[in-house]
């Protein structure tokens, strides 16, 4: 039986990050196996699900992935746990443009899972009530079975608000509480491995104030998904894809390492910080926050290498920082460092938020074709060479430069799309890693 609950917000900021991650540290507590998920092209708040349950947090976007997606992943890993916590984005019915697409009721639907709501209810009384009303029958196919009160000022207050609240169980009424927040920058929250958070005392302020056993309640009228099956490519000639992590490039999805391992690649983790440079067939360099670490990016050993081994004919892929790092300088603040090289182009920091939101193009590469699905968010413009090849037409998105994104030269490539894998193909990647190796 899969019992699972998505966690929703009336809109953003209401603090359904620290709830999700709440009820989930209070659930492993609990000694149960805890799979998280998460709405949405999120790589930051993931990190959070996975050090808390032990159990790497995977991404549903029907956008990204479109519905067949999100329930194939969705039941490949509900499967093997005691319960499913899946933490929305944004409102609820926030999706793309005026649609539902992309949005955690979207999600709901297409898994048919309840949806608890989180309400901040500073400022309101009676409010709260009229606002859940509209929340629970705006979309009838969604199932709002209860509700979190976040933020209530008093026993008082929140009796106020339950009492003005009919048909629909209040499950939860967390009070203020400034030490249980994650604090932010620029492109969202800090990662898990950079902060310390108290997940002990976070479970314990959730169980204090969370009927959890109402939220398991919940979570079992959720019905059977059954199990996916994962294929993979069998291969005797197996090769080696290095993904550069640390802490200049960690923005990464699960299923992407996931789908490298499924096309017959090894994955073999470095750290361009480090100055590591791997014994392998392709590299793969990830969003992050190079702009924090250009110094000693400037001076690795990683960076100097790099030139040569895409000359020679490596397939090496970047996305959004590793646009940035790739490219042939990055100017932060009046001072330019000098990057690894591998595309006519320079990158500039800057002040105001570049793009922000999904992005949609056809690929025209020599291996790398088809309709990419994914999402872009950077403070930086990247300005190309006059004749440097793009090869993705962007139908949705800003890119680098005139609707277009992704540079390549010889077998590298690299875009401010982060892109998902379930349009990505990864398999052409392995397989011109495969022609790399052999040649």
């Amino acid at each position: 039986m899969t019992k699972a609950v998505l966690l929703a917000g009336t809109n953003s900021g209401v603090g359904k990050t620290t709830v999700s991650m709440g009820i989930m540290a209070a659930l492993k507590k609990r000694q149960m196996e805890v799979q998280p998920f998460k709405v949405g092209p999120d790589y930051i708040d993931p990190t959070y699900h996975t050090a808390i349950c032990g159990k790497p947090s995977r991404n549903l976007d029907t956008f990204m992935m479109q519905v067949d997606g999100v329930r194939n992943t969705f039941s490949r890993y509900s499967s093997n746990a005691d319960i499913n916590v899946i933490e929305g984005v944004m409102g609820l019915f926030d999706g793309m443009g005026a649609t539902e697409t992309a949005s955690s009721a979207h999600v709901a639907k297409s898994l048919d899972v309840p949806v608890i709501l989180v309400v901040n209810v500073h400022g309101m009384s009676r409010s709260a009530a009229a606002m859940v009303k509209g929340f629970s029958e705006y979309d009838k196919d969604v199932n709002v079975a209860g509700v979190i009160l976040n933020k209530v000022g008093s026993p008082r207050h929140s009796q106020m608000i339950i009492d003005s609240i009919q048909d629909i169980p209040v499950v939860g009424t967390l009070p203020r509480n400034q030490d249980v927040t994650v604090p932010s920058r620029h492109l969202g929250l800090y990662m898990a491995h950079e902060q310390e958070f108290d997940a002990s005392g976070l479970a314990d302020f959730i169980e204090e104030n969370i009927d959890l056993d109402a939220i398991i309640s919940i979570a079992e009228s959720a019905p059977d998904m059954g199990d996916a099956t994962v294929e993979e490519t069998p291969s005797d000639d197996r090769v080696k894809v290095g993904i550069a992590y640390d802490s200049a490039f960690c923005f990464y999805y699960q299923d992407m390492f996931d789908a490298f391992r499924q096309a017959g690649a090894e994955v073999v983790f470095f750290s361009p910080m480090e100055g590591e440079v791997p014994d392998v067939d392709g590299m793969y360099f990830g969003g992050g926050y190079p702009e924090l670490h250009m110094a000693e990016l400037e001076s690795s050993k990683t960076t100097k290498s790099l030139k040569d081994l895409s000359t020679d004919g490596m397939p090496i892929y970047g996305e959004c920082g590793g646009l940035q790092y790739l490219s042939t300088s990055y100017e932060i603040e009046d001072t330019v460092y000098k990057m690894a090289d591998l595309f006519p182009a320079e990158t500039v920091m800057t002040k105001k938020l570049q793009a922000l939101g999904y992005t949609e193009g056809t690929a025209k590469g020599d291996f790398i074709r088809g309709t990419i699905r994914g999402h872009e968010f950077h403070y930086s413009a990247t300005y190309c060479d006059k004749d440097a090849k793009l090869i993705y037409e962007m139908k949705r998105g800003k890119g680098i430069v005139d609707g277009m994104d992704c540079i390549t030269e010889h077998n590298s490539l690299a875009s401010y799309t982060h892109a998902h894998p379930a349009s990505f193909p990864v398999k052409s990647f392995v397989d011109r890693c495969r022609e790399y190796k052999r040649s």
